[in-house]
């Protein structure tokens, strides 16, 4: 027989991990909805120029073109799969902005793709899950919305979260006050980015090889020495950047964040900053954030605000922050936590034959009709057989109705999990127990 494989960076889902992956998303739709989003759908493929306006030639090696068909066969295509769902909101509004009434609030859960090394938790084609805020006027409470919205999530699916924040100015504020020269500033805040991944000497080691002096290496080493609570590391920071006009900026929004949401308050998710945390710094104009889970997770989140990414696409004074989940991390994190506990079917009726099959239908029906998941072992087999098949597929509860309960007037269920057997005179009394 012909061996069948999938490309590399792609995957297939078993009816378990399908059904997981629709509570997730659909819980995550729900939370969307209750706080006012709206839901959006573009298109897969983009013109490569659109693509190009957020990202550059950069993104070139990371797209995956569609060939030519037709006539065109022989020339370069001009069209490619998405690579994210920003960019294809973004001229979204640009088409739609005389229909669209700011400030416009959007979700979209899409797939998109990517043309990188696969690694675990890293794959070519993957699910997003944007929200953004668009409006005409620039206003912080769209991060606190969107942070607010992130902690209702998360305690809705019950995985704590740490929502690292950080400025893109405050990132410019430490260029200045470490003394990093104009054509170094983007490396040294990239390396900067790893220190909590690689560590304080091959951060160093990275920094040397780029350029940047040993001066400017311990200047920023002496930053993270800094102990206690956000009020104390306020306090520091202030002082040093009492000559950063953007030091100063930034730390005022950050400030703003932290005082807004000690009085709003949130469920369970933890707020940090964190002054290494650096993200789309070629679009990125304001606070940053990313979400995650615990210390030994990847990051499965994370945003920030771009004012001028509209410019690019021609549309001013537009501004515009918005956060995205990875839902395959989520997924990853979630089974991890064992946090999946809904099961496709809840009850399964076994199969003694035409006439049982026929009284159990009655209870099928009133049981799907209070819009509880119940099946019917499909053929009459073996007894043990039929208790296999639920105990393999998760079903908790085993309906057992033979010649005996159908003379007797009884429901027989089996709890198969804590192995429990019970009788019952109605479907009411049933329902109550399951």
């Amino acid at each position: 027989m012909m061996k069948y494989f999938i490309p590399k960076g792609t995957r297939d889902f078993s009816p378990i991990e399908t059904y997981n992956r629709n509570f997730l998303i659909k819980t995550i739709k729900k939370c969307f909805k209750i706080f006012g989003f709206y839901p959006l759908e573009t298109t897969s493929i983009e013109n490569i120029s659109t693509l190009n306006k957020k990202y550059g030639e950069e993104i070139e090696y990371l797209i995956f073109r569609i060939l030519n068909s037709g006539n065109s066969l022989n020339k370069l295509s001009k069209k490619a799969l998405r690579y994210d769902l920003t960019v294809p909101f973004i001229r979204y509004i640009i088409m739609n902005k005389d229909k669209i009434f700011f400030p416009f609030k959007r979700y979209q859960i899409q797939p998109v793709w990517r043309s990188e090394n696969p690694q675990k938790g890293r794959f070519r084609e993957f699910y997003q899950s944007d929200a953004d805020i668009v409006s005409t006027s620039y206003s912080l409470w769209d991060e606190i919305e969107l942070i607010k919205l992130c902690d209702f999530i998360f305690t809705e699916l019950n995985l704590s979260i740490t929502i690292f924040i950080n400025h893109i100015y405050i990132l410019k504020g430490l260029v200045e006050i470490v003394g990093i020269k104009n054509n170094l500033w983007k490396n040294f805040i990239t390396i900067l980015d790893k220190w909590k991944k690689i560590g304080e000497d091959e951060v160093k080691k990275e920094m040397l090889n780029k350029g940047i002096t040993l001066k400017s290496f311990n200047s920023i080493r002496s930053l993270f020495s800094i102990e206690g609570d956000f009020k104390n590391k306020k306090k520091f920071f202030e002082k040093k950047f009492k000559f950063s006009d953007k030091g100063k900026i930034g730390l005022n929004e950050i400030n703003f964040i932290y005082k807004s949401i000690k009085n709003i308050s949130l469920y369970k998710t933890k707020l940090k900053w964190d002054i290494s945390l650096a993200r789309g710094i070629n679009y990125y104009t304001g606070i940053i954030w990313e979400i995650i889970p615990k210390k030994d997770y990847n990051s499965i989140g994370g945003g920030g605000r771009y004012d001028k990414l509209m410019g690019l696409f021609g549309m001013k004074n537009i501004y515009g922050t918005g956060i995205s989940f990875g839902l395959d991390r989520i997924y990853l994190a979630m089974e991890k936590e064992k946090l999946f506990k809904i099961n496709p079917s809840k009850i399964i009726f076994i199969n003694f034959g035409y006439k049982e099959v026929l009284y159990s239908y009655k209870l099928l029906d009133t049981l799907r009709k209070k819009g509880i998941s119940a099946q019917l072992y499909p053929s009459y087999s073996d007894i043990n057989k039929q208790f296999k098949y639920a105990y393999d597929n998760n079903i908790p509860f085993v309906i057992i109705i033979g010649e005996k309960e159908i003379k007797s007037n009884k429901i027989k269920v089996k709890d198969i999990k804590n192995k429990i057997e019970r009788e019952y005179n109605n479907v009411n009394d049933l329902i109550n127990y399951i």
